[in-house]
């Protein structure tokens, strides 16, 4: 495993290895998703970008081969970055990563991504990349920090024993980073990021998935299992304070960007969103959306108002996520050459409501490919389609959909 370079002088770290490995915490099931592949470590760097604040994000980039320089370094007490990537459309010659759907921490070749956040903590003269987990009788795991503070952003080098690897499916690479060790040496934090690391041997989990989860607010969810699924699939995350706002309603833009990076695990997809774009007048073309909105758009995955508008913020519609799923299932059998007809994979469901629906034949047609679509709350006979779609159910209907697409 590649180690990278780290002063350590300022850590009480022992110099022996741990015999033990980190516990599986994930599902059988996450374990048959993903595989990881190595990754050139000169191409890869993670940032700790500032915040007015006074805190830092987690920014990860990969360079790619041959191609224009996505960062320069300066300094070493701290390294700070420019980040070059920022002054021209980078797509074609790098990689960025800013959230947990684009990274994740994995150790002893277990993804942990539902159980533990990525986030950068500030300890005196440095910052720390540090993964907390959602069960606060565990500590917190050291896996980088800055050699130093600044107002700007900064490098920050990996603890030794840890790697950038790449996230595979089926053998075959994703746009998903794991900050990944063989699980021989984990710098645990017992008291929170204002004590010194020490290594230890890491907590044994033995308790089943389903009775631990990131989120505080999903216990009673129907949903729960997909949810966890979902966001360890990576299309979609929960918020810094460990819920998922399950019953949250859920936005124009937010469901495009759901329905993207829910492509991203099929092999084929090579998806390339533009930095920037204003492909519709109500979306500024530095809007977080927007680049994702024009591929949308672009592919015909969606689609605006008659008034030229896209209305970003607008709420989803149970129906037009439906339409949206629809699409993004197109999408997916296309270009694995499957076409773009989508197969029954089992019996519709008669819902009551839809007769002279806009949205009534292709709801019955989602509900036949592997239960997309089904009656609101999941019993009854209605799918009340001009509800507004909520986080759980949308994240269920976007993970039963693209699993049915690589069928």
């Amino acid at each position: 495993m590649f180690k990278t370079a780290l002063p350590l002088k300022c850590l009480a770290i022992a110099a022996t290895t741990i015999a033990t490995t980190f516990a599986p915490l994930q599902s059988v099931q996450s374990q048959s998703i993903f595989g990881e592949d190595p990754i050139d470590q000169n191409q890869m760097v993670a940032v700790a970008v500032p915040l007015r604040s006074g805190n830092f994000n987690l920014l990860v980039i990969e360079q790619f081969k041959d191609k224009r320089a996505c960062w320069a370094e300066s300094g070493n007490a701290p390294t700070t970055i420019d980040p070059l990537l920022l002054n021209f459309a980078f797509t074609s010659d790098c990689r960025r990563s800013t959230d947990s759907n684009g990274y994740s921490m994995r150790i002893d070749g277990e993804d942990f991504g539902t159980k533990y956040l990525l986030q950068i903590k500030r300890f005196e003269d440095k910052a720390r990349l540090i993964a907390t987990p959602s069960d606060r009788s565990k500590p917190e795991i050291l896996i980088g920090q800055t050699n130093g503070i600044a107002d700007d952003y900064l490098k920050i080098d990996l603890l030794p024993g840890w790697e950038f690897t790449r996230r595979t499916y089926e053998n075959k690479p994703l746009g998903h980073f794991y900050f990944s060790s063989d699980g021989s040496q984990v710098v645990t934090l017992e008291s929170g990021v204002t004590e010194e690391p020490v290594v230890v041997t890491p907590p044994v989990d033995n308790t089943p998935d389903v009775a631990a989860s990131r989120f505080t607010d999903i216990g009673g969810d129907i949903y729960r299992s997909e949810i966890e699924q979902a966001v360890n699939v990576g299309f979609i995350a929960g918020f810094n304070d460990n819920t998922f706002r399950p019953t949250e309603s859920l936005t124009r833009e937010q469901l495009v960007s759901m329905a993207i990076e829910s492509l991203k695990v099929i092999p084929e997809s090579n998806i390339q969103v533009p930095n920037q774009a204003g492909s519709f007048p109500d979306v500024a073309a530095n809007r977080w959306s927007a680049g994702k909105i024009a591929w949308a758009q672009q592919n015909n995955i969606v689609s605006g108002y008659r008034d030229g508008t896209f209305r970003p913020t607008q709420q989803v519609t149970r129906a037009e996520l439906m339409a949206i799923l629809r699409r993004t299932a197109e999408y997916a059998q296309s270009i694995q050459g499957k076409g773009t007809t989508l197969p029954t994979r089992n019996s519709a469901f008669s819902f009551v409501d839809l007769n002279g629906h806009w949205a009534g034949d292709l709801t019955k047609q989602m509900s036949a490919y592997c239960n997309a679509a089904t009656p609101f709350q999941e019993s009854g006979n209605r799918f009340l389609p001009d509800t507004p779609s909520q986080r759980n159910y949308a994240a269920a209907a976007t993970l039963r959909t693209i699993r049915c697409a690589v069928q």
